[in-house]
């Protein structure tokens, strides 16, 4: 069964843009007005990890797989076939298993067939067989097979061929000589022509008579194509470009030639995923050249990036998914690349999510808040809204009421039917870091408690010490998040890659005889992505299950506690809210309250309130910091001792208003309708305490209850970015 993709209408509809580019509606194949006539260009979906550009490839796959010949190939998994000799690389093997995938029946037209392909693969296959090692060599001719099937299915499976070939690469090089890739090339070739292709099939090698100083002669160019191989470096490039091109020549072939003539309708698709990498580079590159030269082709090209500024995209048409629904212009340059349209794969919007709880929550049962939270939380990723949706619908029935975002994490959730419940928080974080080794994500897992790259390397010297001395780990990882798509912060430059719109602290000390931030400059985490931060610091705390000691997670704030030096500035006290120690921020935060500049303040306030939630896994009943901030909780009596009255209710004020923001701005908990009244209440309340600066406060009771509503982060100044 297919699996429901949300958002995604833009490429799936019936009118979309894979209907509009291979002329066939999904699933019906209908026909479809062609967008871009004799001159596709090939798409790029391009997004980070998580936003689903894998599933809208299988989910095109699946909605085109009868209709039209088509292949799908994961760039970052080509098999490697055990003990093959140099004329197979990521390049061959790939385009044979294409050729494989291509050639099926579909519609009633006769199967594709690859005779050019064919020749050029057994060509480069043969460069380096001898009689030394003859073995090998039928083993390379084996594997020949399921692509020569494509040729002629009964001659191609047979083994009849593969003996022929041997005796005549036999008689080449009776000497025992070593590897003559030119001549073995031509005996290889001239047997699979007599024994394998039919009559009309054998003029098929006059294609390479246009390679390379071949001058129209397909044999000599078949030689000059094996040696070009075998000399790899920028001549093997040349010769496996030549291969793509002959993929590609089969199949327009198999379009444009007479006996095909009305057989087929609209076009075939070539859906290649992690193309960013350099295998689908050396796929797409030669096609594009061709293209860019004036050649035409009916092939219909899908990729999938994860780096959206990869330098093969640098004169690409870009778009936003939504804008690619109805038209897609592609207008072609004098540059390569221009032939490529980089569609941007938007993320689900909290419609979208919504819909998708419903689908596994049909009743209803957990809090309507919940799809909301999980949005924020997520961003819209769709991998992490389908599994958290998931999640929530196999929650026990008990729990479903209560459940939050943080809640969910705890979790364990059945993927698949015929496999156990695994956790959810480690499921999710290991598909978003796939590439990272244990080591690797253990170290990642401490410094993501670290909120700019010199507190990282801090914690990397003292906690990392048996990975690096110096904590260059820190500089590592923040090399290898970048290299995967992943937002980072810069040190000395808060803000970089911070959270969208978190105000950081004015004047703040992030060590000591340091100062960084300014009004409304974003906190720089180290691991700038809300989701996976929350995913890593999940794991800090809870991986080791060692509650309600939680060591790891200890040990880890008190190192950044030390960092910070005995000065009560803002970075410190962060860590001390982290710890679950909130009275020296509640103090600080009095005390500085007089202060005329009331939006570094509320500055302060924010950055302070933007530590990570010390909770506990599966915790019932309402969050700790709720009743705090509905002055349900008045704390430690001795917290007040030896101040006035007027003194110990401002210093309650801030208490519960500390505690409302640090609870409404938790990605991890839910929204609170009561909280966000409270907080505006305290916020006037302050207004008219202060001598000089009332209006700003005012004005965050206004606009921070629009903010949290709207899923914003609390704007600073107050209601600078209202409305975005």
């Amino acid at each position: 069964m297919d699996r429901e993709l949300h958002g995604r209408e833009a490429v799936l509809d019936p009118t979309g843009l894979v209907a509009r580019l291979t002329g066939l509606a999904p699933y019906d194949f209908a026909g479809v007005a062609y967008e871009h006539g004799d001159d596709p260009p090939v798409t790029v979906l391009t997004g980070g990890r998580g936003t689903g550009k894998t599933a809208l490839l299988k989910q095109i796959r699946n909605a085109y797989r009868r209709g039209t010949p088509l292949a799908f190939l994961d760039c970052a998994h080509v098999e490697e076939p055990a003990d093959h000799g140099p004329g197979w690389t990521p390049v061959t093997g790939a385009l044979a298993e294409l050729a494989v995938q291509l050639s099926p029946r579909v519609l009633a037209a006769k199967p594709v067939r690859f005779p050019r392909l064919s020749l050029g693969l057994a060509a480069v296959a043969s460069i380096s067989w001898s009689q030394e090692d003859d073995e090998r060599t039928r083993r390379d001719l084996q594997r020949l097979g399921p692509v020569l099937s494509t040729v002629d299915e009964a001659r191609g499976t047979a083994t009849t061929w593969v003996g022929k070939v041997l005796a005549k690469l036999a008689a080449t090089a009776a000497d025992g000589a070593g590897p003559l890739a030119g001549p073995l090339a031509e005996a290889t070739v001239e047997t699979l022509l007599e024994e394998v292709f039919g009559r009309y099939q054998r003029r098929t090698e006059t294609y390479y008579g246009g390679y390379r100083n071949a001058g129209g002669n397909g044999k000599l160019g078949l030689r000059r194509i094996a040696v070009d191989f075998s000399q790899g470096g920028a001549r093997r490039a040349d010769a496996e470009a030549f291969l793509v091109g002959a993929l590609v020549e089969d199949l327009r072939r198999a379009y444009t030639g007479l006996t095909r003539l009305g057989t087929r309708r609209g076009r075939p698709l070539l859906l290649l995923d992690n193309a960013h990498l350099p295998l689908g580079r050396r796929l797409v590159e030669p096609i594009l050249r061709d293209r860019a030269g004036g050649r035409r082709d009916q092939v219909v090209v899908v990729a999938a990036s994860r780096d959206a500024g990869h330098e093969g995209l640098r004169r690409a048409t870009r778009a936003r998914l939504p804008e690619v629904a109805h038209r897609a212009p592609c207008p072609r340059g004098p540059d390569v690349t221009s032939g490529i349209l980089a569609v941007e794969l938007t993320p689900l919007s909290a419609a979208h999510t919504r819909s998708l709880f419903e689908r596994y929550d049909p009743a209803g049962r957990t809090p309507a808040e919940l799809p909301g939270a999980v949005h924020r939380l997520t961003g819209g990723r769709p991998l992490a809204v389908a599994l958290l949706g998931r999640a929530a619908g196999q929650a026990p029935a008990g729990e479903r009421g209560t459940l939050t975002p943080g809640a969910l994490l705890d979790l364990t959730v059945e993927v698949r039917e015929d496999s156990p419940a695994v956790p959810v928080a480690e499921t999710l974080l290991a598909a978003l870091l796939p590439e990272l080794r244990p080591g690797e994500a253990a170290a990642l897992t401490v410094l993501a408690a670290a909120h700019d790259e010199e507190s990282a390397r801090a914690l990397a010297r003292t906690r990392l010490r048996a990975a690096s001395a110096d904590g260059d780990v820190a500089l590592r990882l923040r090399d290898a998040l970048r290299a995967d798509g992943w937002q980072t912060g810069t040190s000395g430059t808060p803000g970089a890659g911070g959270t969208a719109r978190t105000p950081g602290p004015t004047g703040s000390t992030p060590a000591a005889g340091g100062t960084a931030g300014g009004t409304g400059a974003a906190p720089a985490h180290f691991v700038a992505d809300p989701l996976l931060r929350a995913l890593l610091l999940h794991r800090l705390r809870f991986h080791d299950g060692d509650g309600p000691v939680y060591a790891a997670w200890r040990a880890v704030h008190e190192t950044l506690l030390a960092h910070h030096g005995p000065h009560p500035g803002p970075y410190r006290l962060r860590q001390e809210l982290a710890l679950g120690r909130t009275e020296g921020a509640v103090t600080r935060l009095r005390e500085t309250f007089p202060d005329p500049d009331v939006v570094g303040w509320l500055d302060r306030l924010l950055f302070v309130a933007s530590a990570p939630y010390p909770r506990e896994p599966l915790r019932a009943g309402p969050d700790p910091r709720r009743a705090v901030a509905l002055g349900r909780d008045p704390g430690a009596v001795d917290a007040l001792a030896g101040l006035d009255a007027e003194t110990g209710a401002l210093h309650q004020s801030v208490r519960r208003l500390l505690h409302a923001v640090w609870l409404l701005t938790d990605p991890l908990a839910l929204p609170d309708e009561e909280v966000v009244e409270r907080m505006a209440h305290e916020l006037r309340q302050l207004s008219g305490r202060h001598l000089t600066g009332s209006s700003p406060l005012w004005d965050a009771a206004t606009h921070w209850p629009r903010d949290i509503r709207a899923r914003r982060a609390p704007s600073s100044p107050p209601g600078h970015e209202d409305g975005a």
